[in-house]
């Protein structure tokens, strides 16, 4: 595990902790900090627990800037904008994982997504494993051998082997699924009336997106229920097909810091941490956990 990369999809455990955490919490400027609180008490479990010595949390600064609503404007439009008190404590989350010297990515032009599977292809190259800290299906792309996804929160994990049995397609074909199936959650189109078994099963048959949209004639052959149906609705829908994929596809092309390296754990900021402590009005235990992090850093 001393070689293995933590990539964290530090986003997803800020709104977890926003929409889990009671609003009672506030900063000496009587600000809400509720998600700040639930979100340092998740970093500071996989710290204590896990003791990673190589680790990366990317975070969300892209959700209406982000290269792929150059693409298609419509690209998660379907999401309310994040409330100003939430935006205020991204920024504060950032500030307390940086004191814990831990190794921040975060991009105006790029999700947390293609943070991670930049810094992803990165440490493959320096001959490290990863392992991704995220719920989100689509990361799975990304795993290769030696590559790991775990949801922390419902402690399920699996790796490339285990993306089939959990999705229907393997792992370089999600991309292709949702350029299929689209995605509600991200507003990604997809063709109509191609829902997650007719793509599994068309994945499953041709291998790829490219090949199923250069051999369609063959679809309406198929024992599949509504294959003639579907032939005309990939043909009809071939670009959008093409377009959902290529907004389901994680970029591996991102910058990352100069000195990332392989995402090493830098020395932890003890005057910093005990400002974020004052200014958060962190309770004795989490400031005492602070401290043994400190300590043990």
């Amino acid at each position: 595990m001393s070689r293995t990369v933590w990539l964290v999809d530090a986003s997803m455990y800020v709104f977890r902790a926003w929409h889990s955490m009671p609003d009672e919490f506030r900063d000496i400027d009587g600000q809400s900090v509720n998600a700040v609180h639930g979100f340092t008490r998740f970093v500071l479990e996989v710290l204590e627990r896990h003791k990673p010595m190589r680790i990366a949390m990317a975070f969300d600064e892209s959700l209406e800037s982000n290269f792929r609503n150059s693409l298609y404007p419509a690209y998660k439009a379907n999401r309310d904008p994040a409330p100003i008190e939430l935006k205020r404590q991204f920024v504060m989350c950032q500030e307390v994982c940086r004191a814990l010297g831990l190794r921040v990515l975060a991009d105006g032009r790029y999700e947390a997504d293609d943070l991670i599977g930049t810094a992803l292809a990165h440490v493959r190259r320096q001959g490290h494993a990863s392992l991704i800290l995220s719920a989100d299906k689509d990361m799975s792309q990304l795993l290769d051998a030696g590559d790991a996804q775990w949801d922390y929160g419902r402690n399920q994990r699996w790796d490339v082997t285990g993306v089939k049995e959990r999705y229907g397609v393997h792992a370089h074909q999600i991309a292709d699924y949702l350029g299929l199936t689209g995605d509600a959650i991200d507003n990604i189109p997809g063709v109509p009336g191609v829902g997650a078994k007719t793509a599994a099963a068309l994945l499953e048959h041709f291998g790829s997106l490219d090949v199923l949209l250069e051999r369609v004639a063959e679809v309406p052959f198929l024992r599949l229920r509504g294959s003639a149906q579907h032939a005309e609705r990939l043909r009809e829908h071939r670009d959008i097909a093409l377009l959902s994929r290529r907004l389901a596809t994680i970029a591996r092309d991102a910058p990352l810091p100069e000195d990332f390296g392989t995402g090493e754990r830098g020395q932890v900021d003890s005057a910093a941490l005990d400002a974020l402590s004052e200014r958060l009005r962190f309770g004795p235990m989490t400031r005492r956990r602070l401290q043994q992090v400190t300590t043990a850093g």
